[in-house]
């Protein structure tokens, strides 16, 4: 386990979302403030916008993985081709954990969105959602490709 996973963890047990969660988690390399981390993945809770699409932990590992390492020149097809490479390799080690990286299947639903107004975060919802284990577990998999991409240097 490394020191990210934790955080997410902790970020989502203080109220934050899964996405803001997993970016919190990076804000220091990033660079980001923690207002501007929160801000930047704050729509992406409950699957963007509780639409219940790509889990927010998902898209707050790809936010993160996009400042650290993407790709900003439009004409840089290796570079983009790279960027996807490795998205689609952290989305893979992500549904390997989860078996899916849609946030309505990871918790079991049967509907495609919910309303805007969040649960309640309550003893009964901490108990009955995965959430704080799937920010930690997204964290962790950007954590050791970080790792690993340090130690490579």
């Amino acid at each position: 386990m490394n020191p990210y996973s934790e955080k997410a963890r902790a970020y989502f047990l203080e109220g934050y979302n899964c996405s803001q969660s997993v970016l919190l988690a990076f804000h220091e390399e990033l660079h980001l403030s923690p207002e501007l981390a929160a801000r930047m993945a704050s729509s992406f809770g409950g699957g963007m916008g509780r639409l219940r699409e790509v889990c927010g932990a998902v898209s707050g590992m790809f936010l993160a993985l996009g400042l650290l390492d993407g790709y900003s020149d439009p004409q840089d097809q290796d570079g983009k081709k790279a960027q996807y490479a490795l998205i689609q390799e952290l989305a893979e080690a992500f549904r390997e954990q989860n078996h899916s990286i849609l946030c309505r299947e990871l918790l079991g639903l049967d509907h495609h969105s919910d309303t805007p107004t969040p649960s309640a975060r309550t003893a009964e919802y901490y108990q009955q959602r995965p959430c704080a284990d799937l920010v930690a577990d997204a964290a962790e998999i950007l954590g050791e490709w970080l790792i690993n991409k340090n130690c490579s240097r």
